[in-house]
């Protein structure tokens, strides 16, 4: 089967797909306090998740990245990853990850390692209870920690994505670099992007950017840029004094377009093809349409075959909602 290339030759090798819309947290720069979340109907069901994956795995997608919302809180989540873990025992699929606020990794971390996950995206932007409290408004800090501690134990290798927010956690730079260390998690820093308001958080008074955060790395340490990359945002670097692994994602930066091999879908089935366009697809139709997969995998192919060869965030027609919760189920390489 001929595998997706997009307009300029680039193979899509690597698929996010968001599971659900709700959370545990509601973090003041993702989420509003009193969420309005989708009718169950709208969502994919756990088999047409599956059957969208699988599509795509057949296509040429070699890495699945699993998001939210929080995938973990979705009724019987664990069914699907079971399920789709079967394309890694075929070797068709390399790679299965997820992105996770950790809230229920103590409950689930050994079954994940089980069916072959090998690492896991953790979002943490504090160390402090009370800071953690405040920011997720939901949130319980001890809950998160023994979630990292019990995917440590069962042997997944964690990175830690901070969102890096200027007067909140500036003063933790430090302090969470030497805590990783500690505990052997990569660590990754994400710039906010800078949109207005969402409620009460000015979001402009929160952007950090990360040329200051690096700088203040650098007053420090030596820093020696790599040349790993993930197709994605991250850039990466090497901590001569500790030998740890920084990576560092400025989302409005255009730098890593010319690599780009993801693709992005969202919990009702929506087909983004580049992170800062509101071009999209309904997959959902087709895969509601049919038993069979010719016609998802022809409405797939079509819009592949629309992918741009770079983003470009216009402030202008997004929302901000809809601009930051695909930012935030974006990042994480």
């Amino acid at each position: 089967m001929t595998k997706l290339i997009d307009p300029f030759a680039r193979p899509i090798s690597y698929l996010r797909v968001s599971v659900t819309d709700r959370c545990d947290f509601r973090c003041t720069y993702c989420m509003a306090e009193h969420m309005q979340f989708l009718p169950k109907k709208d969502l994919l069901t756990l088999e047409e998740l599956d059957r969208l994956c699988s599509s795509f795995i057949r296509l040429g997608v070699e890495k699945l990245r699993i998001t939210g919302g929080e995938p973990l809180v979705r009724r019987d989540i664990m069914t699907f990853f079971r399920t789709i873990a079967r394309h890694l025992d075929t070797g068709a699929l390399k790679e299965l990850t997820l992105t996770t606020n950790g809230s229920q990794l103590a409950k689930f971390a050994d079954e994940l390692a089980a069916i072959g996950i090998r690492r896991v995206n953790v979002s943490l932007d504090t160390l402090d209870a009370a800071k953690f409290q405040a920011i997720t408004r939901w949130g319980r800090l001890p809950q998160v920690l023994e979630g990292l501690r019990a995917a440590k134990e069962a042997g997944l290798r964690v990175k830690i994505n901070t969102v890096a927010l200027k007067g909140f956690n500036e003063e933790e730079l430090f302090p969470l670099l030497d805590w990783c260390a500690g505990e052997g998690h990569d660590l990754t820093f994400i710039e906010v992007m800078p949109m207005g308001e969402m409620g009460e958080e000015m979001r402009l008074d929160q952007y950090w950017p990360l040329k200051d955060l690096r700088a203040r790395l650098a007053d420090r340490f030596t820093l020696t840029d790599l040349a790993e990359r993930s197709g994605g945002p991250a850039r990466y670097v090497r901590i001569e004094e500790t030998g740890q692994k920084v990576g560092f994602i400025t989302p409005l930066t255009h730098n890593f377009c010319e690599s780009c091999n993801r693709v992005r879908v969202t919990c009702t089935g929506e087909l983004f093809m580049c992170l800062g366009q509101e071009d999209n697809a309904d997959l959902r139709a087709p895969l509601r349409a049919a038993s069979a997969d010719a016609l998802l995998e022809q409405a797939i192919r079509a819009a592949i075959s629309r992918k741009p060869k770079g983003h470009d965030f216009d402030y202008s027609r997004q929302s901000v909602k809809g601009q930051m919760s695909r930012h935030m189920s974006h990042t994480g390489g």
